[in-house]
């Protein structure tokens, strides 16, 4: 059995968290519901997200089970900067890292990540457009031009679709490829985008 935590706020983006929830939750249904997703907040009651999505955690920082894959989703700059300054957020994180057998980010959630300390002297990824903020930080070595980087037991992704792809190579690595190719079907994840990001104007 694995369980998958989830760390919410307010102004969470969406599909940053979304995104492996649902990559999470396909595999545990091949896996007959063996596996547990749950969604982690500071407090009790509903978390409205960047986009003005509002969700409702399964537990706080207080109550949630042992959780053996920690996910840390980005979310809109500012809100990123207000949860970096917030110990119990940052505390919450270096707790629960320490005990999980491993730990994500998506996003900007890489910086959260790395203002907890699990993720210093590390190689990481994060939004392309914030690649150089996160270096200037110091101690940590942003990989670019890759769509998620493993270090160890830490998994990190770049933006929001990034995690989709992030998760399912985790769920291989749990579970084996062919599992993770069986959630891929599951979930009819076959990008083939109708506009490529780098063709011409």
């Amino acid at each position: 059995m694995t369980t998958y935590g989830i760390l919410v706020f307010d102004g969470v983006q969406e599909l940053d968290f979304v995104g492996p929830w649902e990559v999470f939750h396909g595999s545990s249904r091949r896996r007959e519901r063996a596996d547990t997703v749950v969604l982690v907040a500071e407090r009790p009651g509903f978390v409205r997200c960047a986009g003005g999505m509002r969700v409702l955690p399964d537990h706080t920082f207080d109550d949630h089970p042992p959780l053996d894959v920690l996910l840390v989703p980005g979310g809109a700059h500012s809100r990123i900067e207000a949860e970096m300054a917030n110990p119990a957020v940052t505390d919450w994180i270096t707790a629960a890292a320490a005990s999980a057998g491993w730990v994500t980010s998506v996003c900007t959630g890489a910086f959260l990540v790395r203002a907890a300390g699990v993720s210093r002297g590390r190689r990481v990824a994060t939004e392309r457009a914030l690649e150089d903020e996160l270096e200037r930080l110091g101690d940590i070595t942003v990989v670019r031009d890759a769509r998620y980087v493993v270090d160890g037991d830490m998994v990190s992704s770049q933006g929001v679709s990034a995690g989709i792809d992030m998760a399912l190579w985790l769920v291989g690595r749990l579970h084996g490829r062919d599992h993770a190719r069986a959630v891929m079907r599951t979930i009819q994840y076959e990008p083939a985008p109708p506009y490529l990001a780098d063709e011409p104007a």
